[in-house]
C-alpha cells in the first residue's frame, strides 16, 4: 500500500486527530477534510472503531454508503470517491480496521484463511457502524452500498457473502484474495488493477459473471496501489466511472 511519508493529510489540525501514535499493523487515524468523526466501539468483541463521515445530516438520513480501507491506508484516504458519493446523495461512513497495535495481517501460506479473523472482525465492525448509523437518524433503511480497495474489498466480499441481504451493491477495487460470491444480489462490481492478479477463485469465469450480472472490469494504467486519494485525476476519473456503473446496475 502507498507510503505515509510527508502526505498532506498529515498537515490536517491537530485537533482532528483521534490518535497521535501508529504501530506496526495499525494506522493513524485522521479524518480528511470536511469530515466528522464519531468513535464506535463494537460490542461483539469491545473494539474502538473510530469513523469518518461525509455527507451526514442530523434529521436528514440519507441512503448509507461504507468505504473500507485497504491494509495500511486511513479510512479516510478515499475522498473523492466520498465526494462523489456525497453529491449522489449519500451519507459515507469510512470506518478504521486497523488500529495501533494490531499484529501484522499474514501475507505468506495460506493468505485467506490466516487474514480471515481480520477480515471477520471489520466485517462485524461494518455491521455495527451501519446500524448505529441507522438508530441515530443519519442512515436511510435504503439498501447500502459497500466499497472496498484490497483488504478492504475482501471484508466488504465477506460480508455480502455471509449477509446477503445487508447491502444492495458492493463494489471493490482490487480486493485479491476473498472470493466474489456467485450472487445476482447483492449487486457484485469489481475493477482490477492493471499489475496485480487476483488468487485462483477469486473472480467468477465469464458465464458466471453473465449468469449473475456481474460488472468486473479490468482498468489500464491503474495500479493496485494507486486505487485512493494519491491517484491522478484521470485515474480517479476511471474509479468514478466504474462506481457510477456499478450503481447503474
Amino acid at each position: 500500500m502507498p507510503t505515509r511519508g510527508s502526505l498532506a493529510i498529515l498537515l490536517v489540525p491537530i485537533l482532528l486527530l483521534l490518535s497521535c501514535t501508529a504501530n506496526e499493523g495499525g494506522a493513524l487515524h485522521v479524518p480528511a477534510p470536511g469530515a466528522i468523526s464519531r468513535d464506535y466501539v463494537n460490542p461483539a468483541d469491545d473494539r474502538p472503531i473510530p469513523t469518518a463521515l461525509f455527507g451526514a445530516e442530523a434529521e436528514h438520513p440519507k441512503p448509507l454508503a461504507i468505504l473500507a480501507h485497504g491494509y495500511g491506508n486511513l479510512g479516510a484516504d478515499y475522498s473523492f470517491l466520498a465526494g462523489e458519493l456525497v453529491r449522489l446523495g449519500y451519507v459515507v461512513a469510512a470506518p478504521q480496521f486497523d488500529l495501533p497495535g494490531d499484529p501484522p495481517l499474514p501475507s505468506d501460506g495460506n493468505i485467506a484463511e490466516g487474514r480471515m479473523p481480520a477480515w471477520e472482525r471489520g466485517a462485524s465492525g461494518t455491521l455495527h457502524v451501519m446500524e448505529a448509523l441507522r438508530q441515530e437518524g443519519l442512515a436511510s433503511d435504503a439498501p447500502v452500498l459497500l466499497v472496498g480497495h484490497s483488504n478492504g474489498g475482501d471484508i466488504a466480499m465477506l460480508l455480502a457473502t455471509r449477509h446477503p441481504d445487508a447491502a444492495g451493491a458492493v463494489l471493490t477495487l482490487d480486493n485479491r484474495r476473498m472470493a466474489l460470491p456467485r450472487t445476482a444480489s447483492p449487486h457484485i462490481c469489481s475493477l482490477r488493477s492493471s499489475d496485480f492478479p487476483a488468487d485462483p477463485g477469486v473472480l467468477p469465469a465469464p458465464t458466471e459473471q453473465a449468469e449473475f450480472n456481474m460488472l468486473i472490469r479490468k482498468a489500464d494504467n491503474l495500479r493496485h496501489d494507486e486505487m485512493w486519494d494519491g491517484a491522478t485525476g484521470a485515474q480517479k476519473a476511471a474509479m468514478i466511472d466504474m462506481l457510477r456503473a456499478c450503481l447503474d446496475g
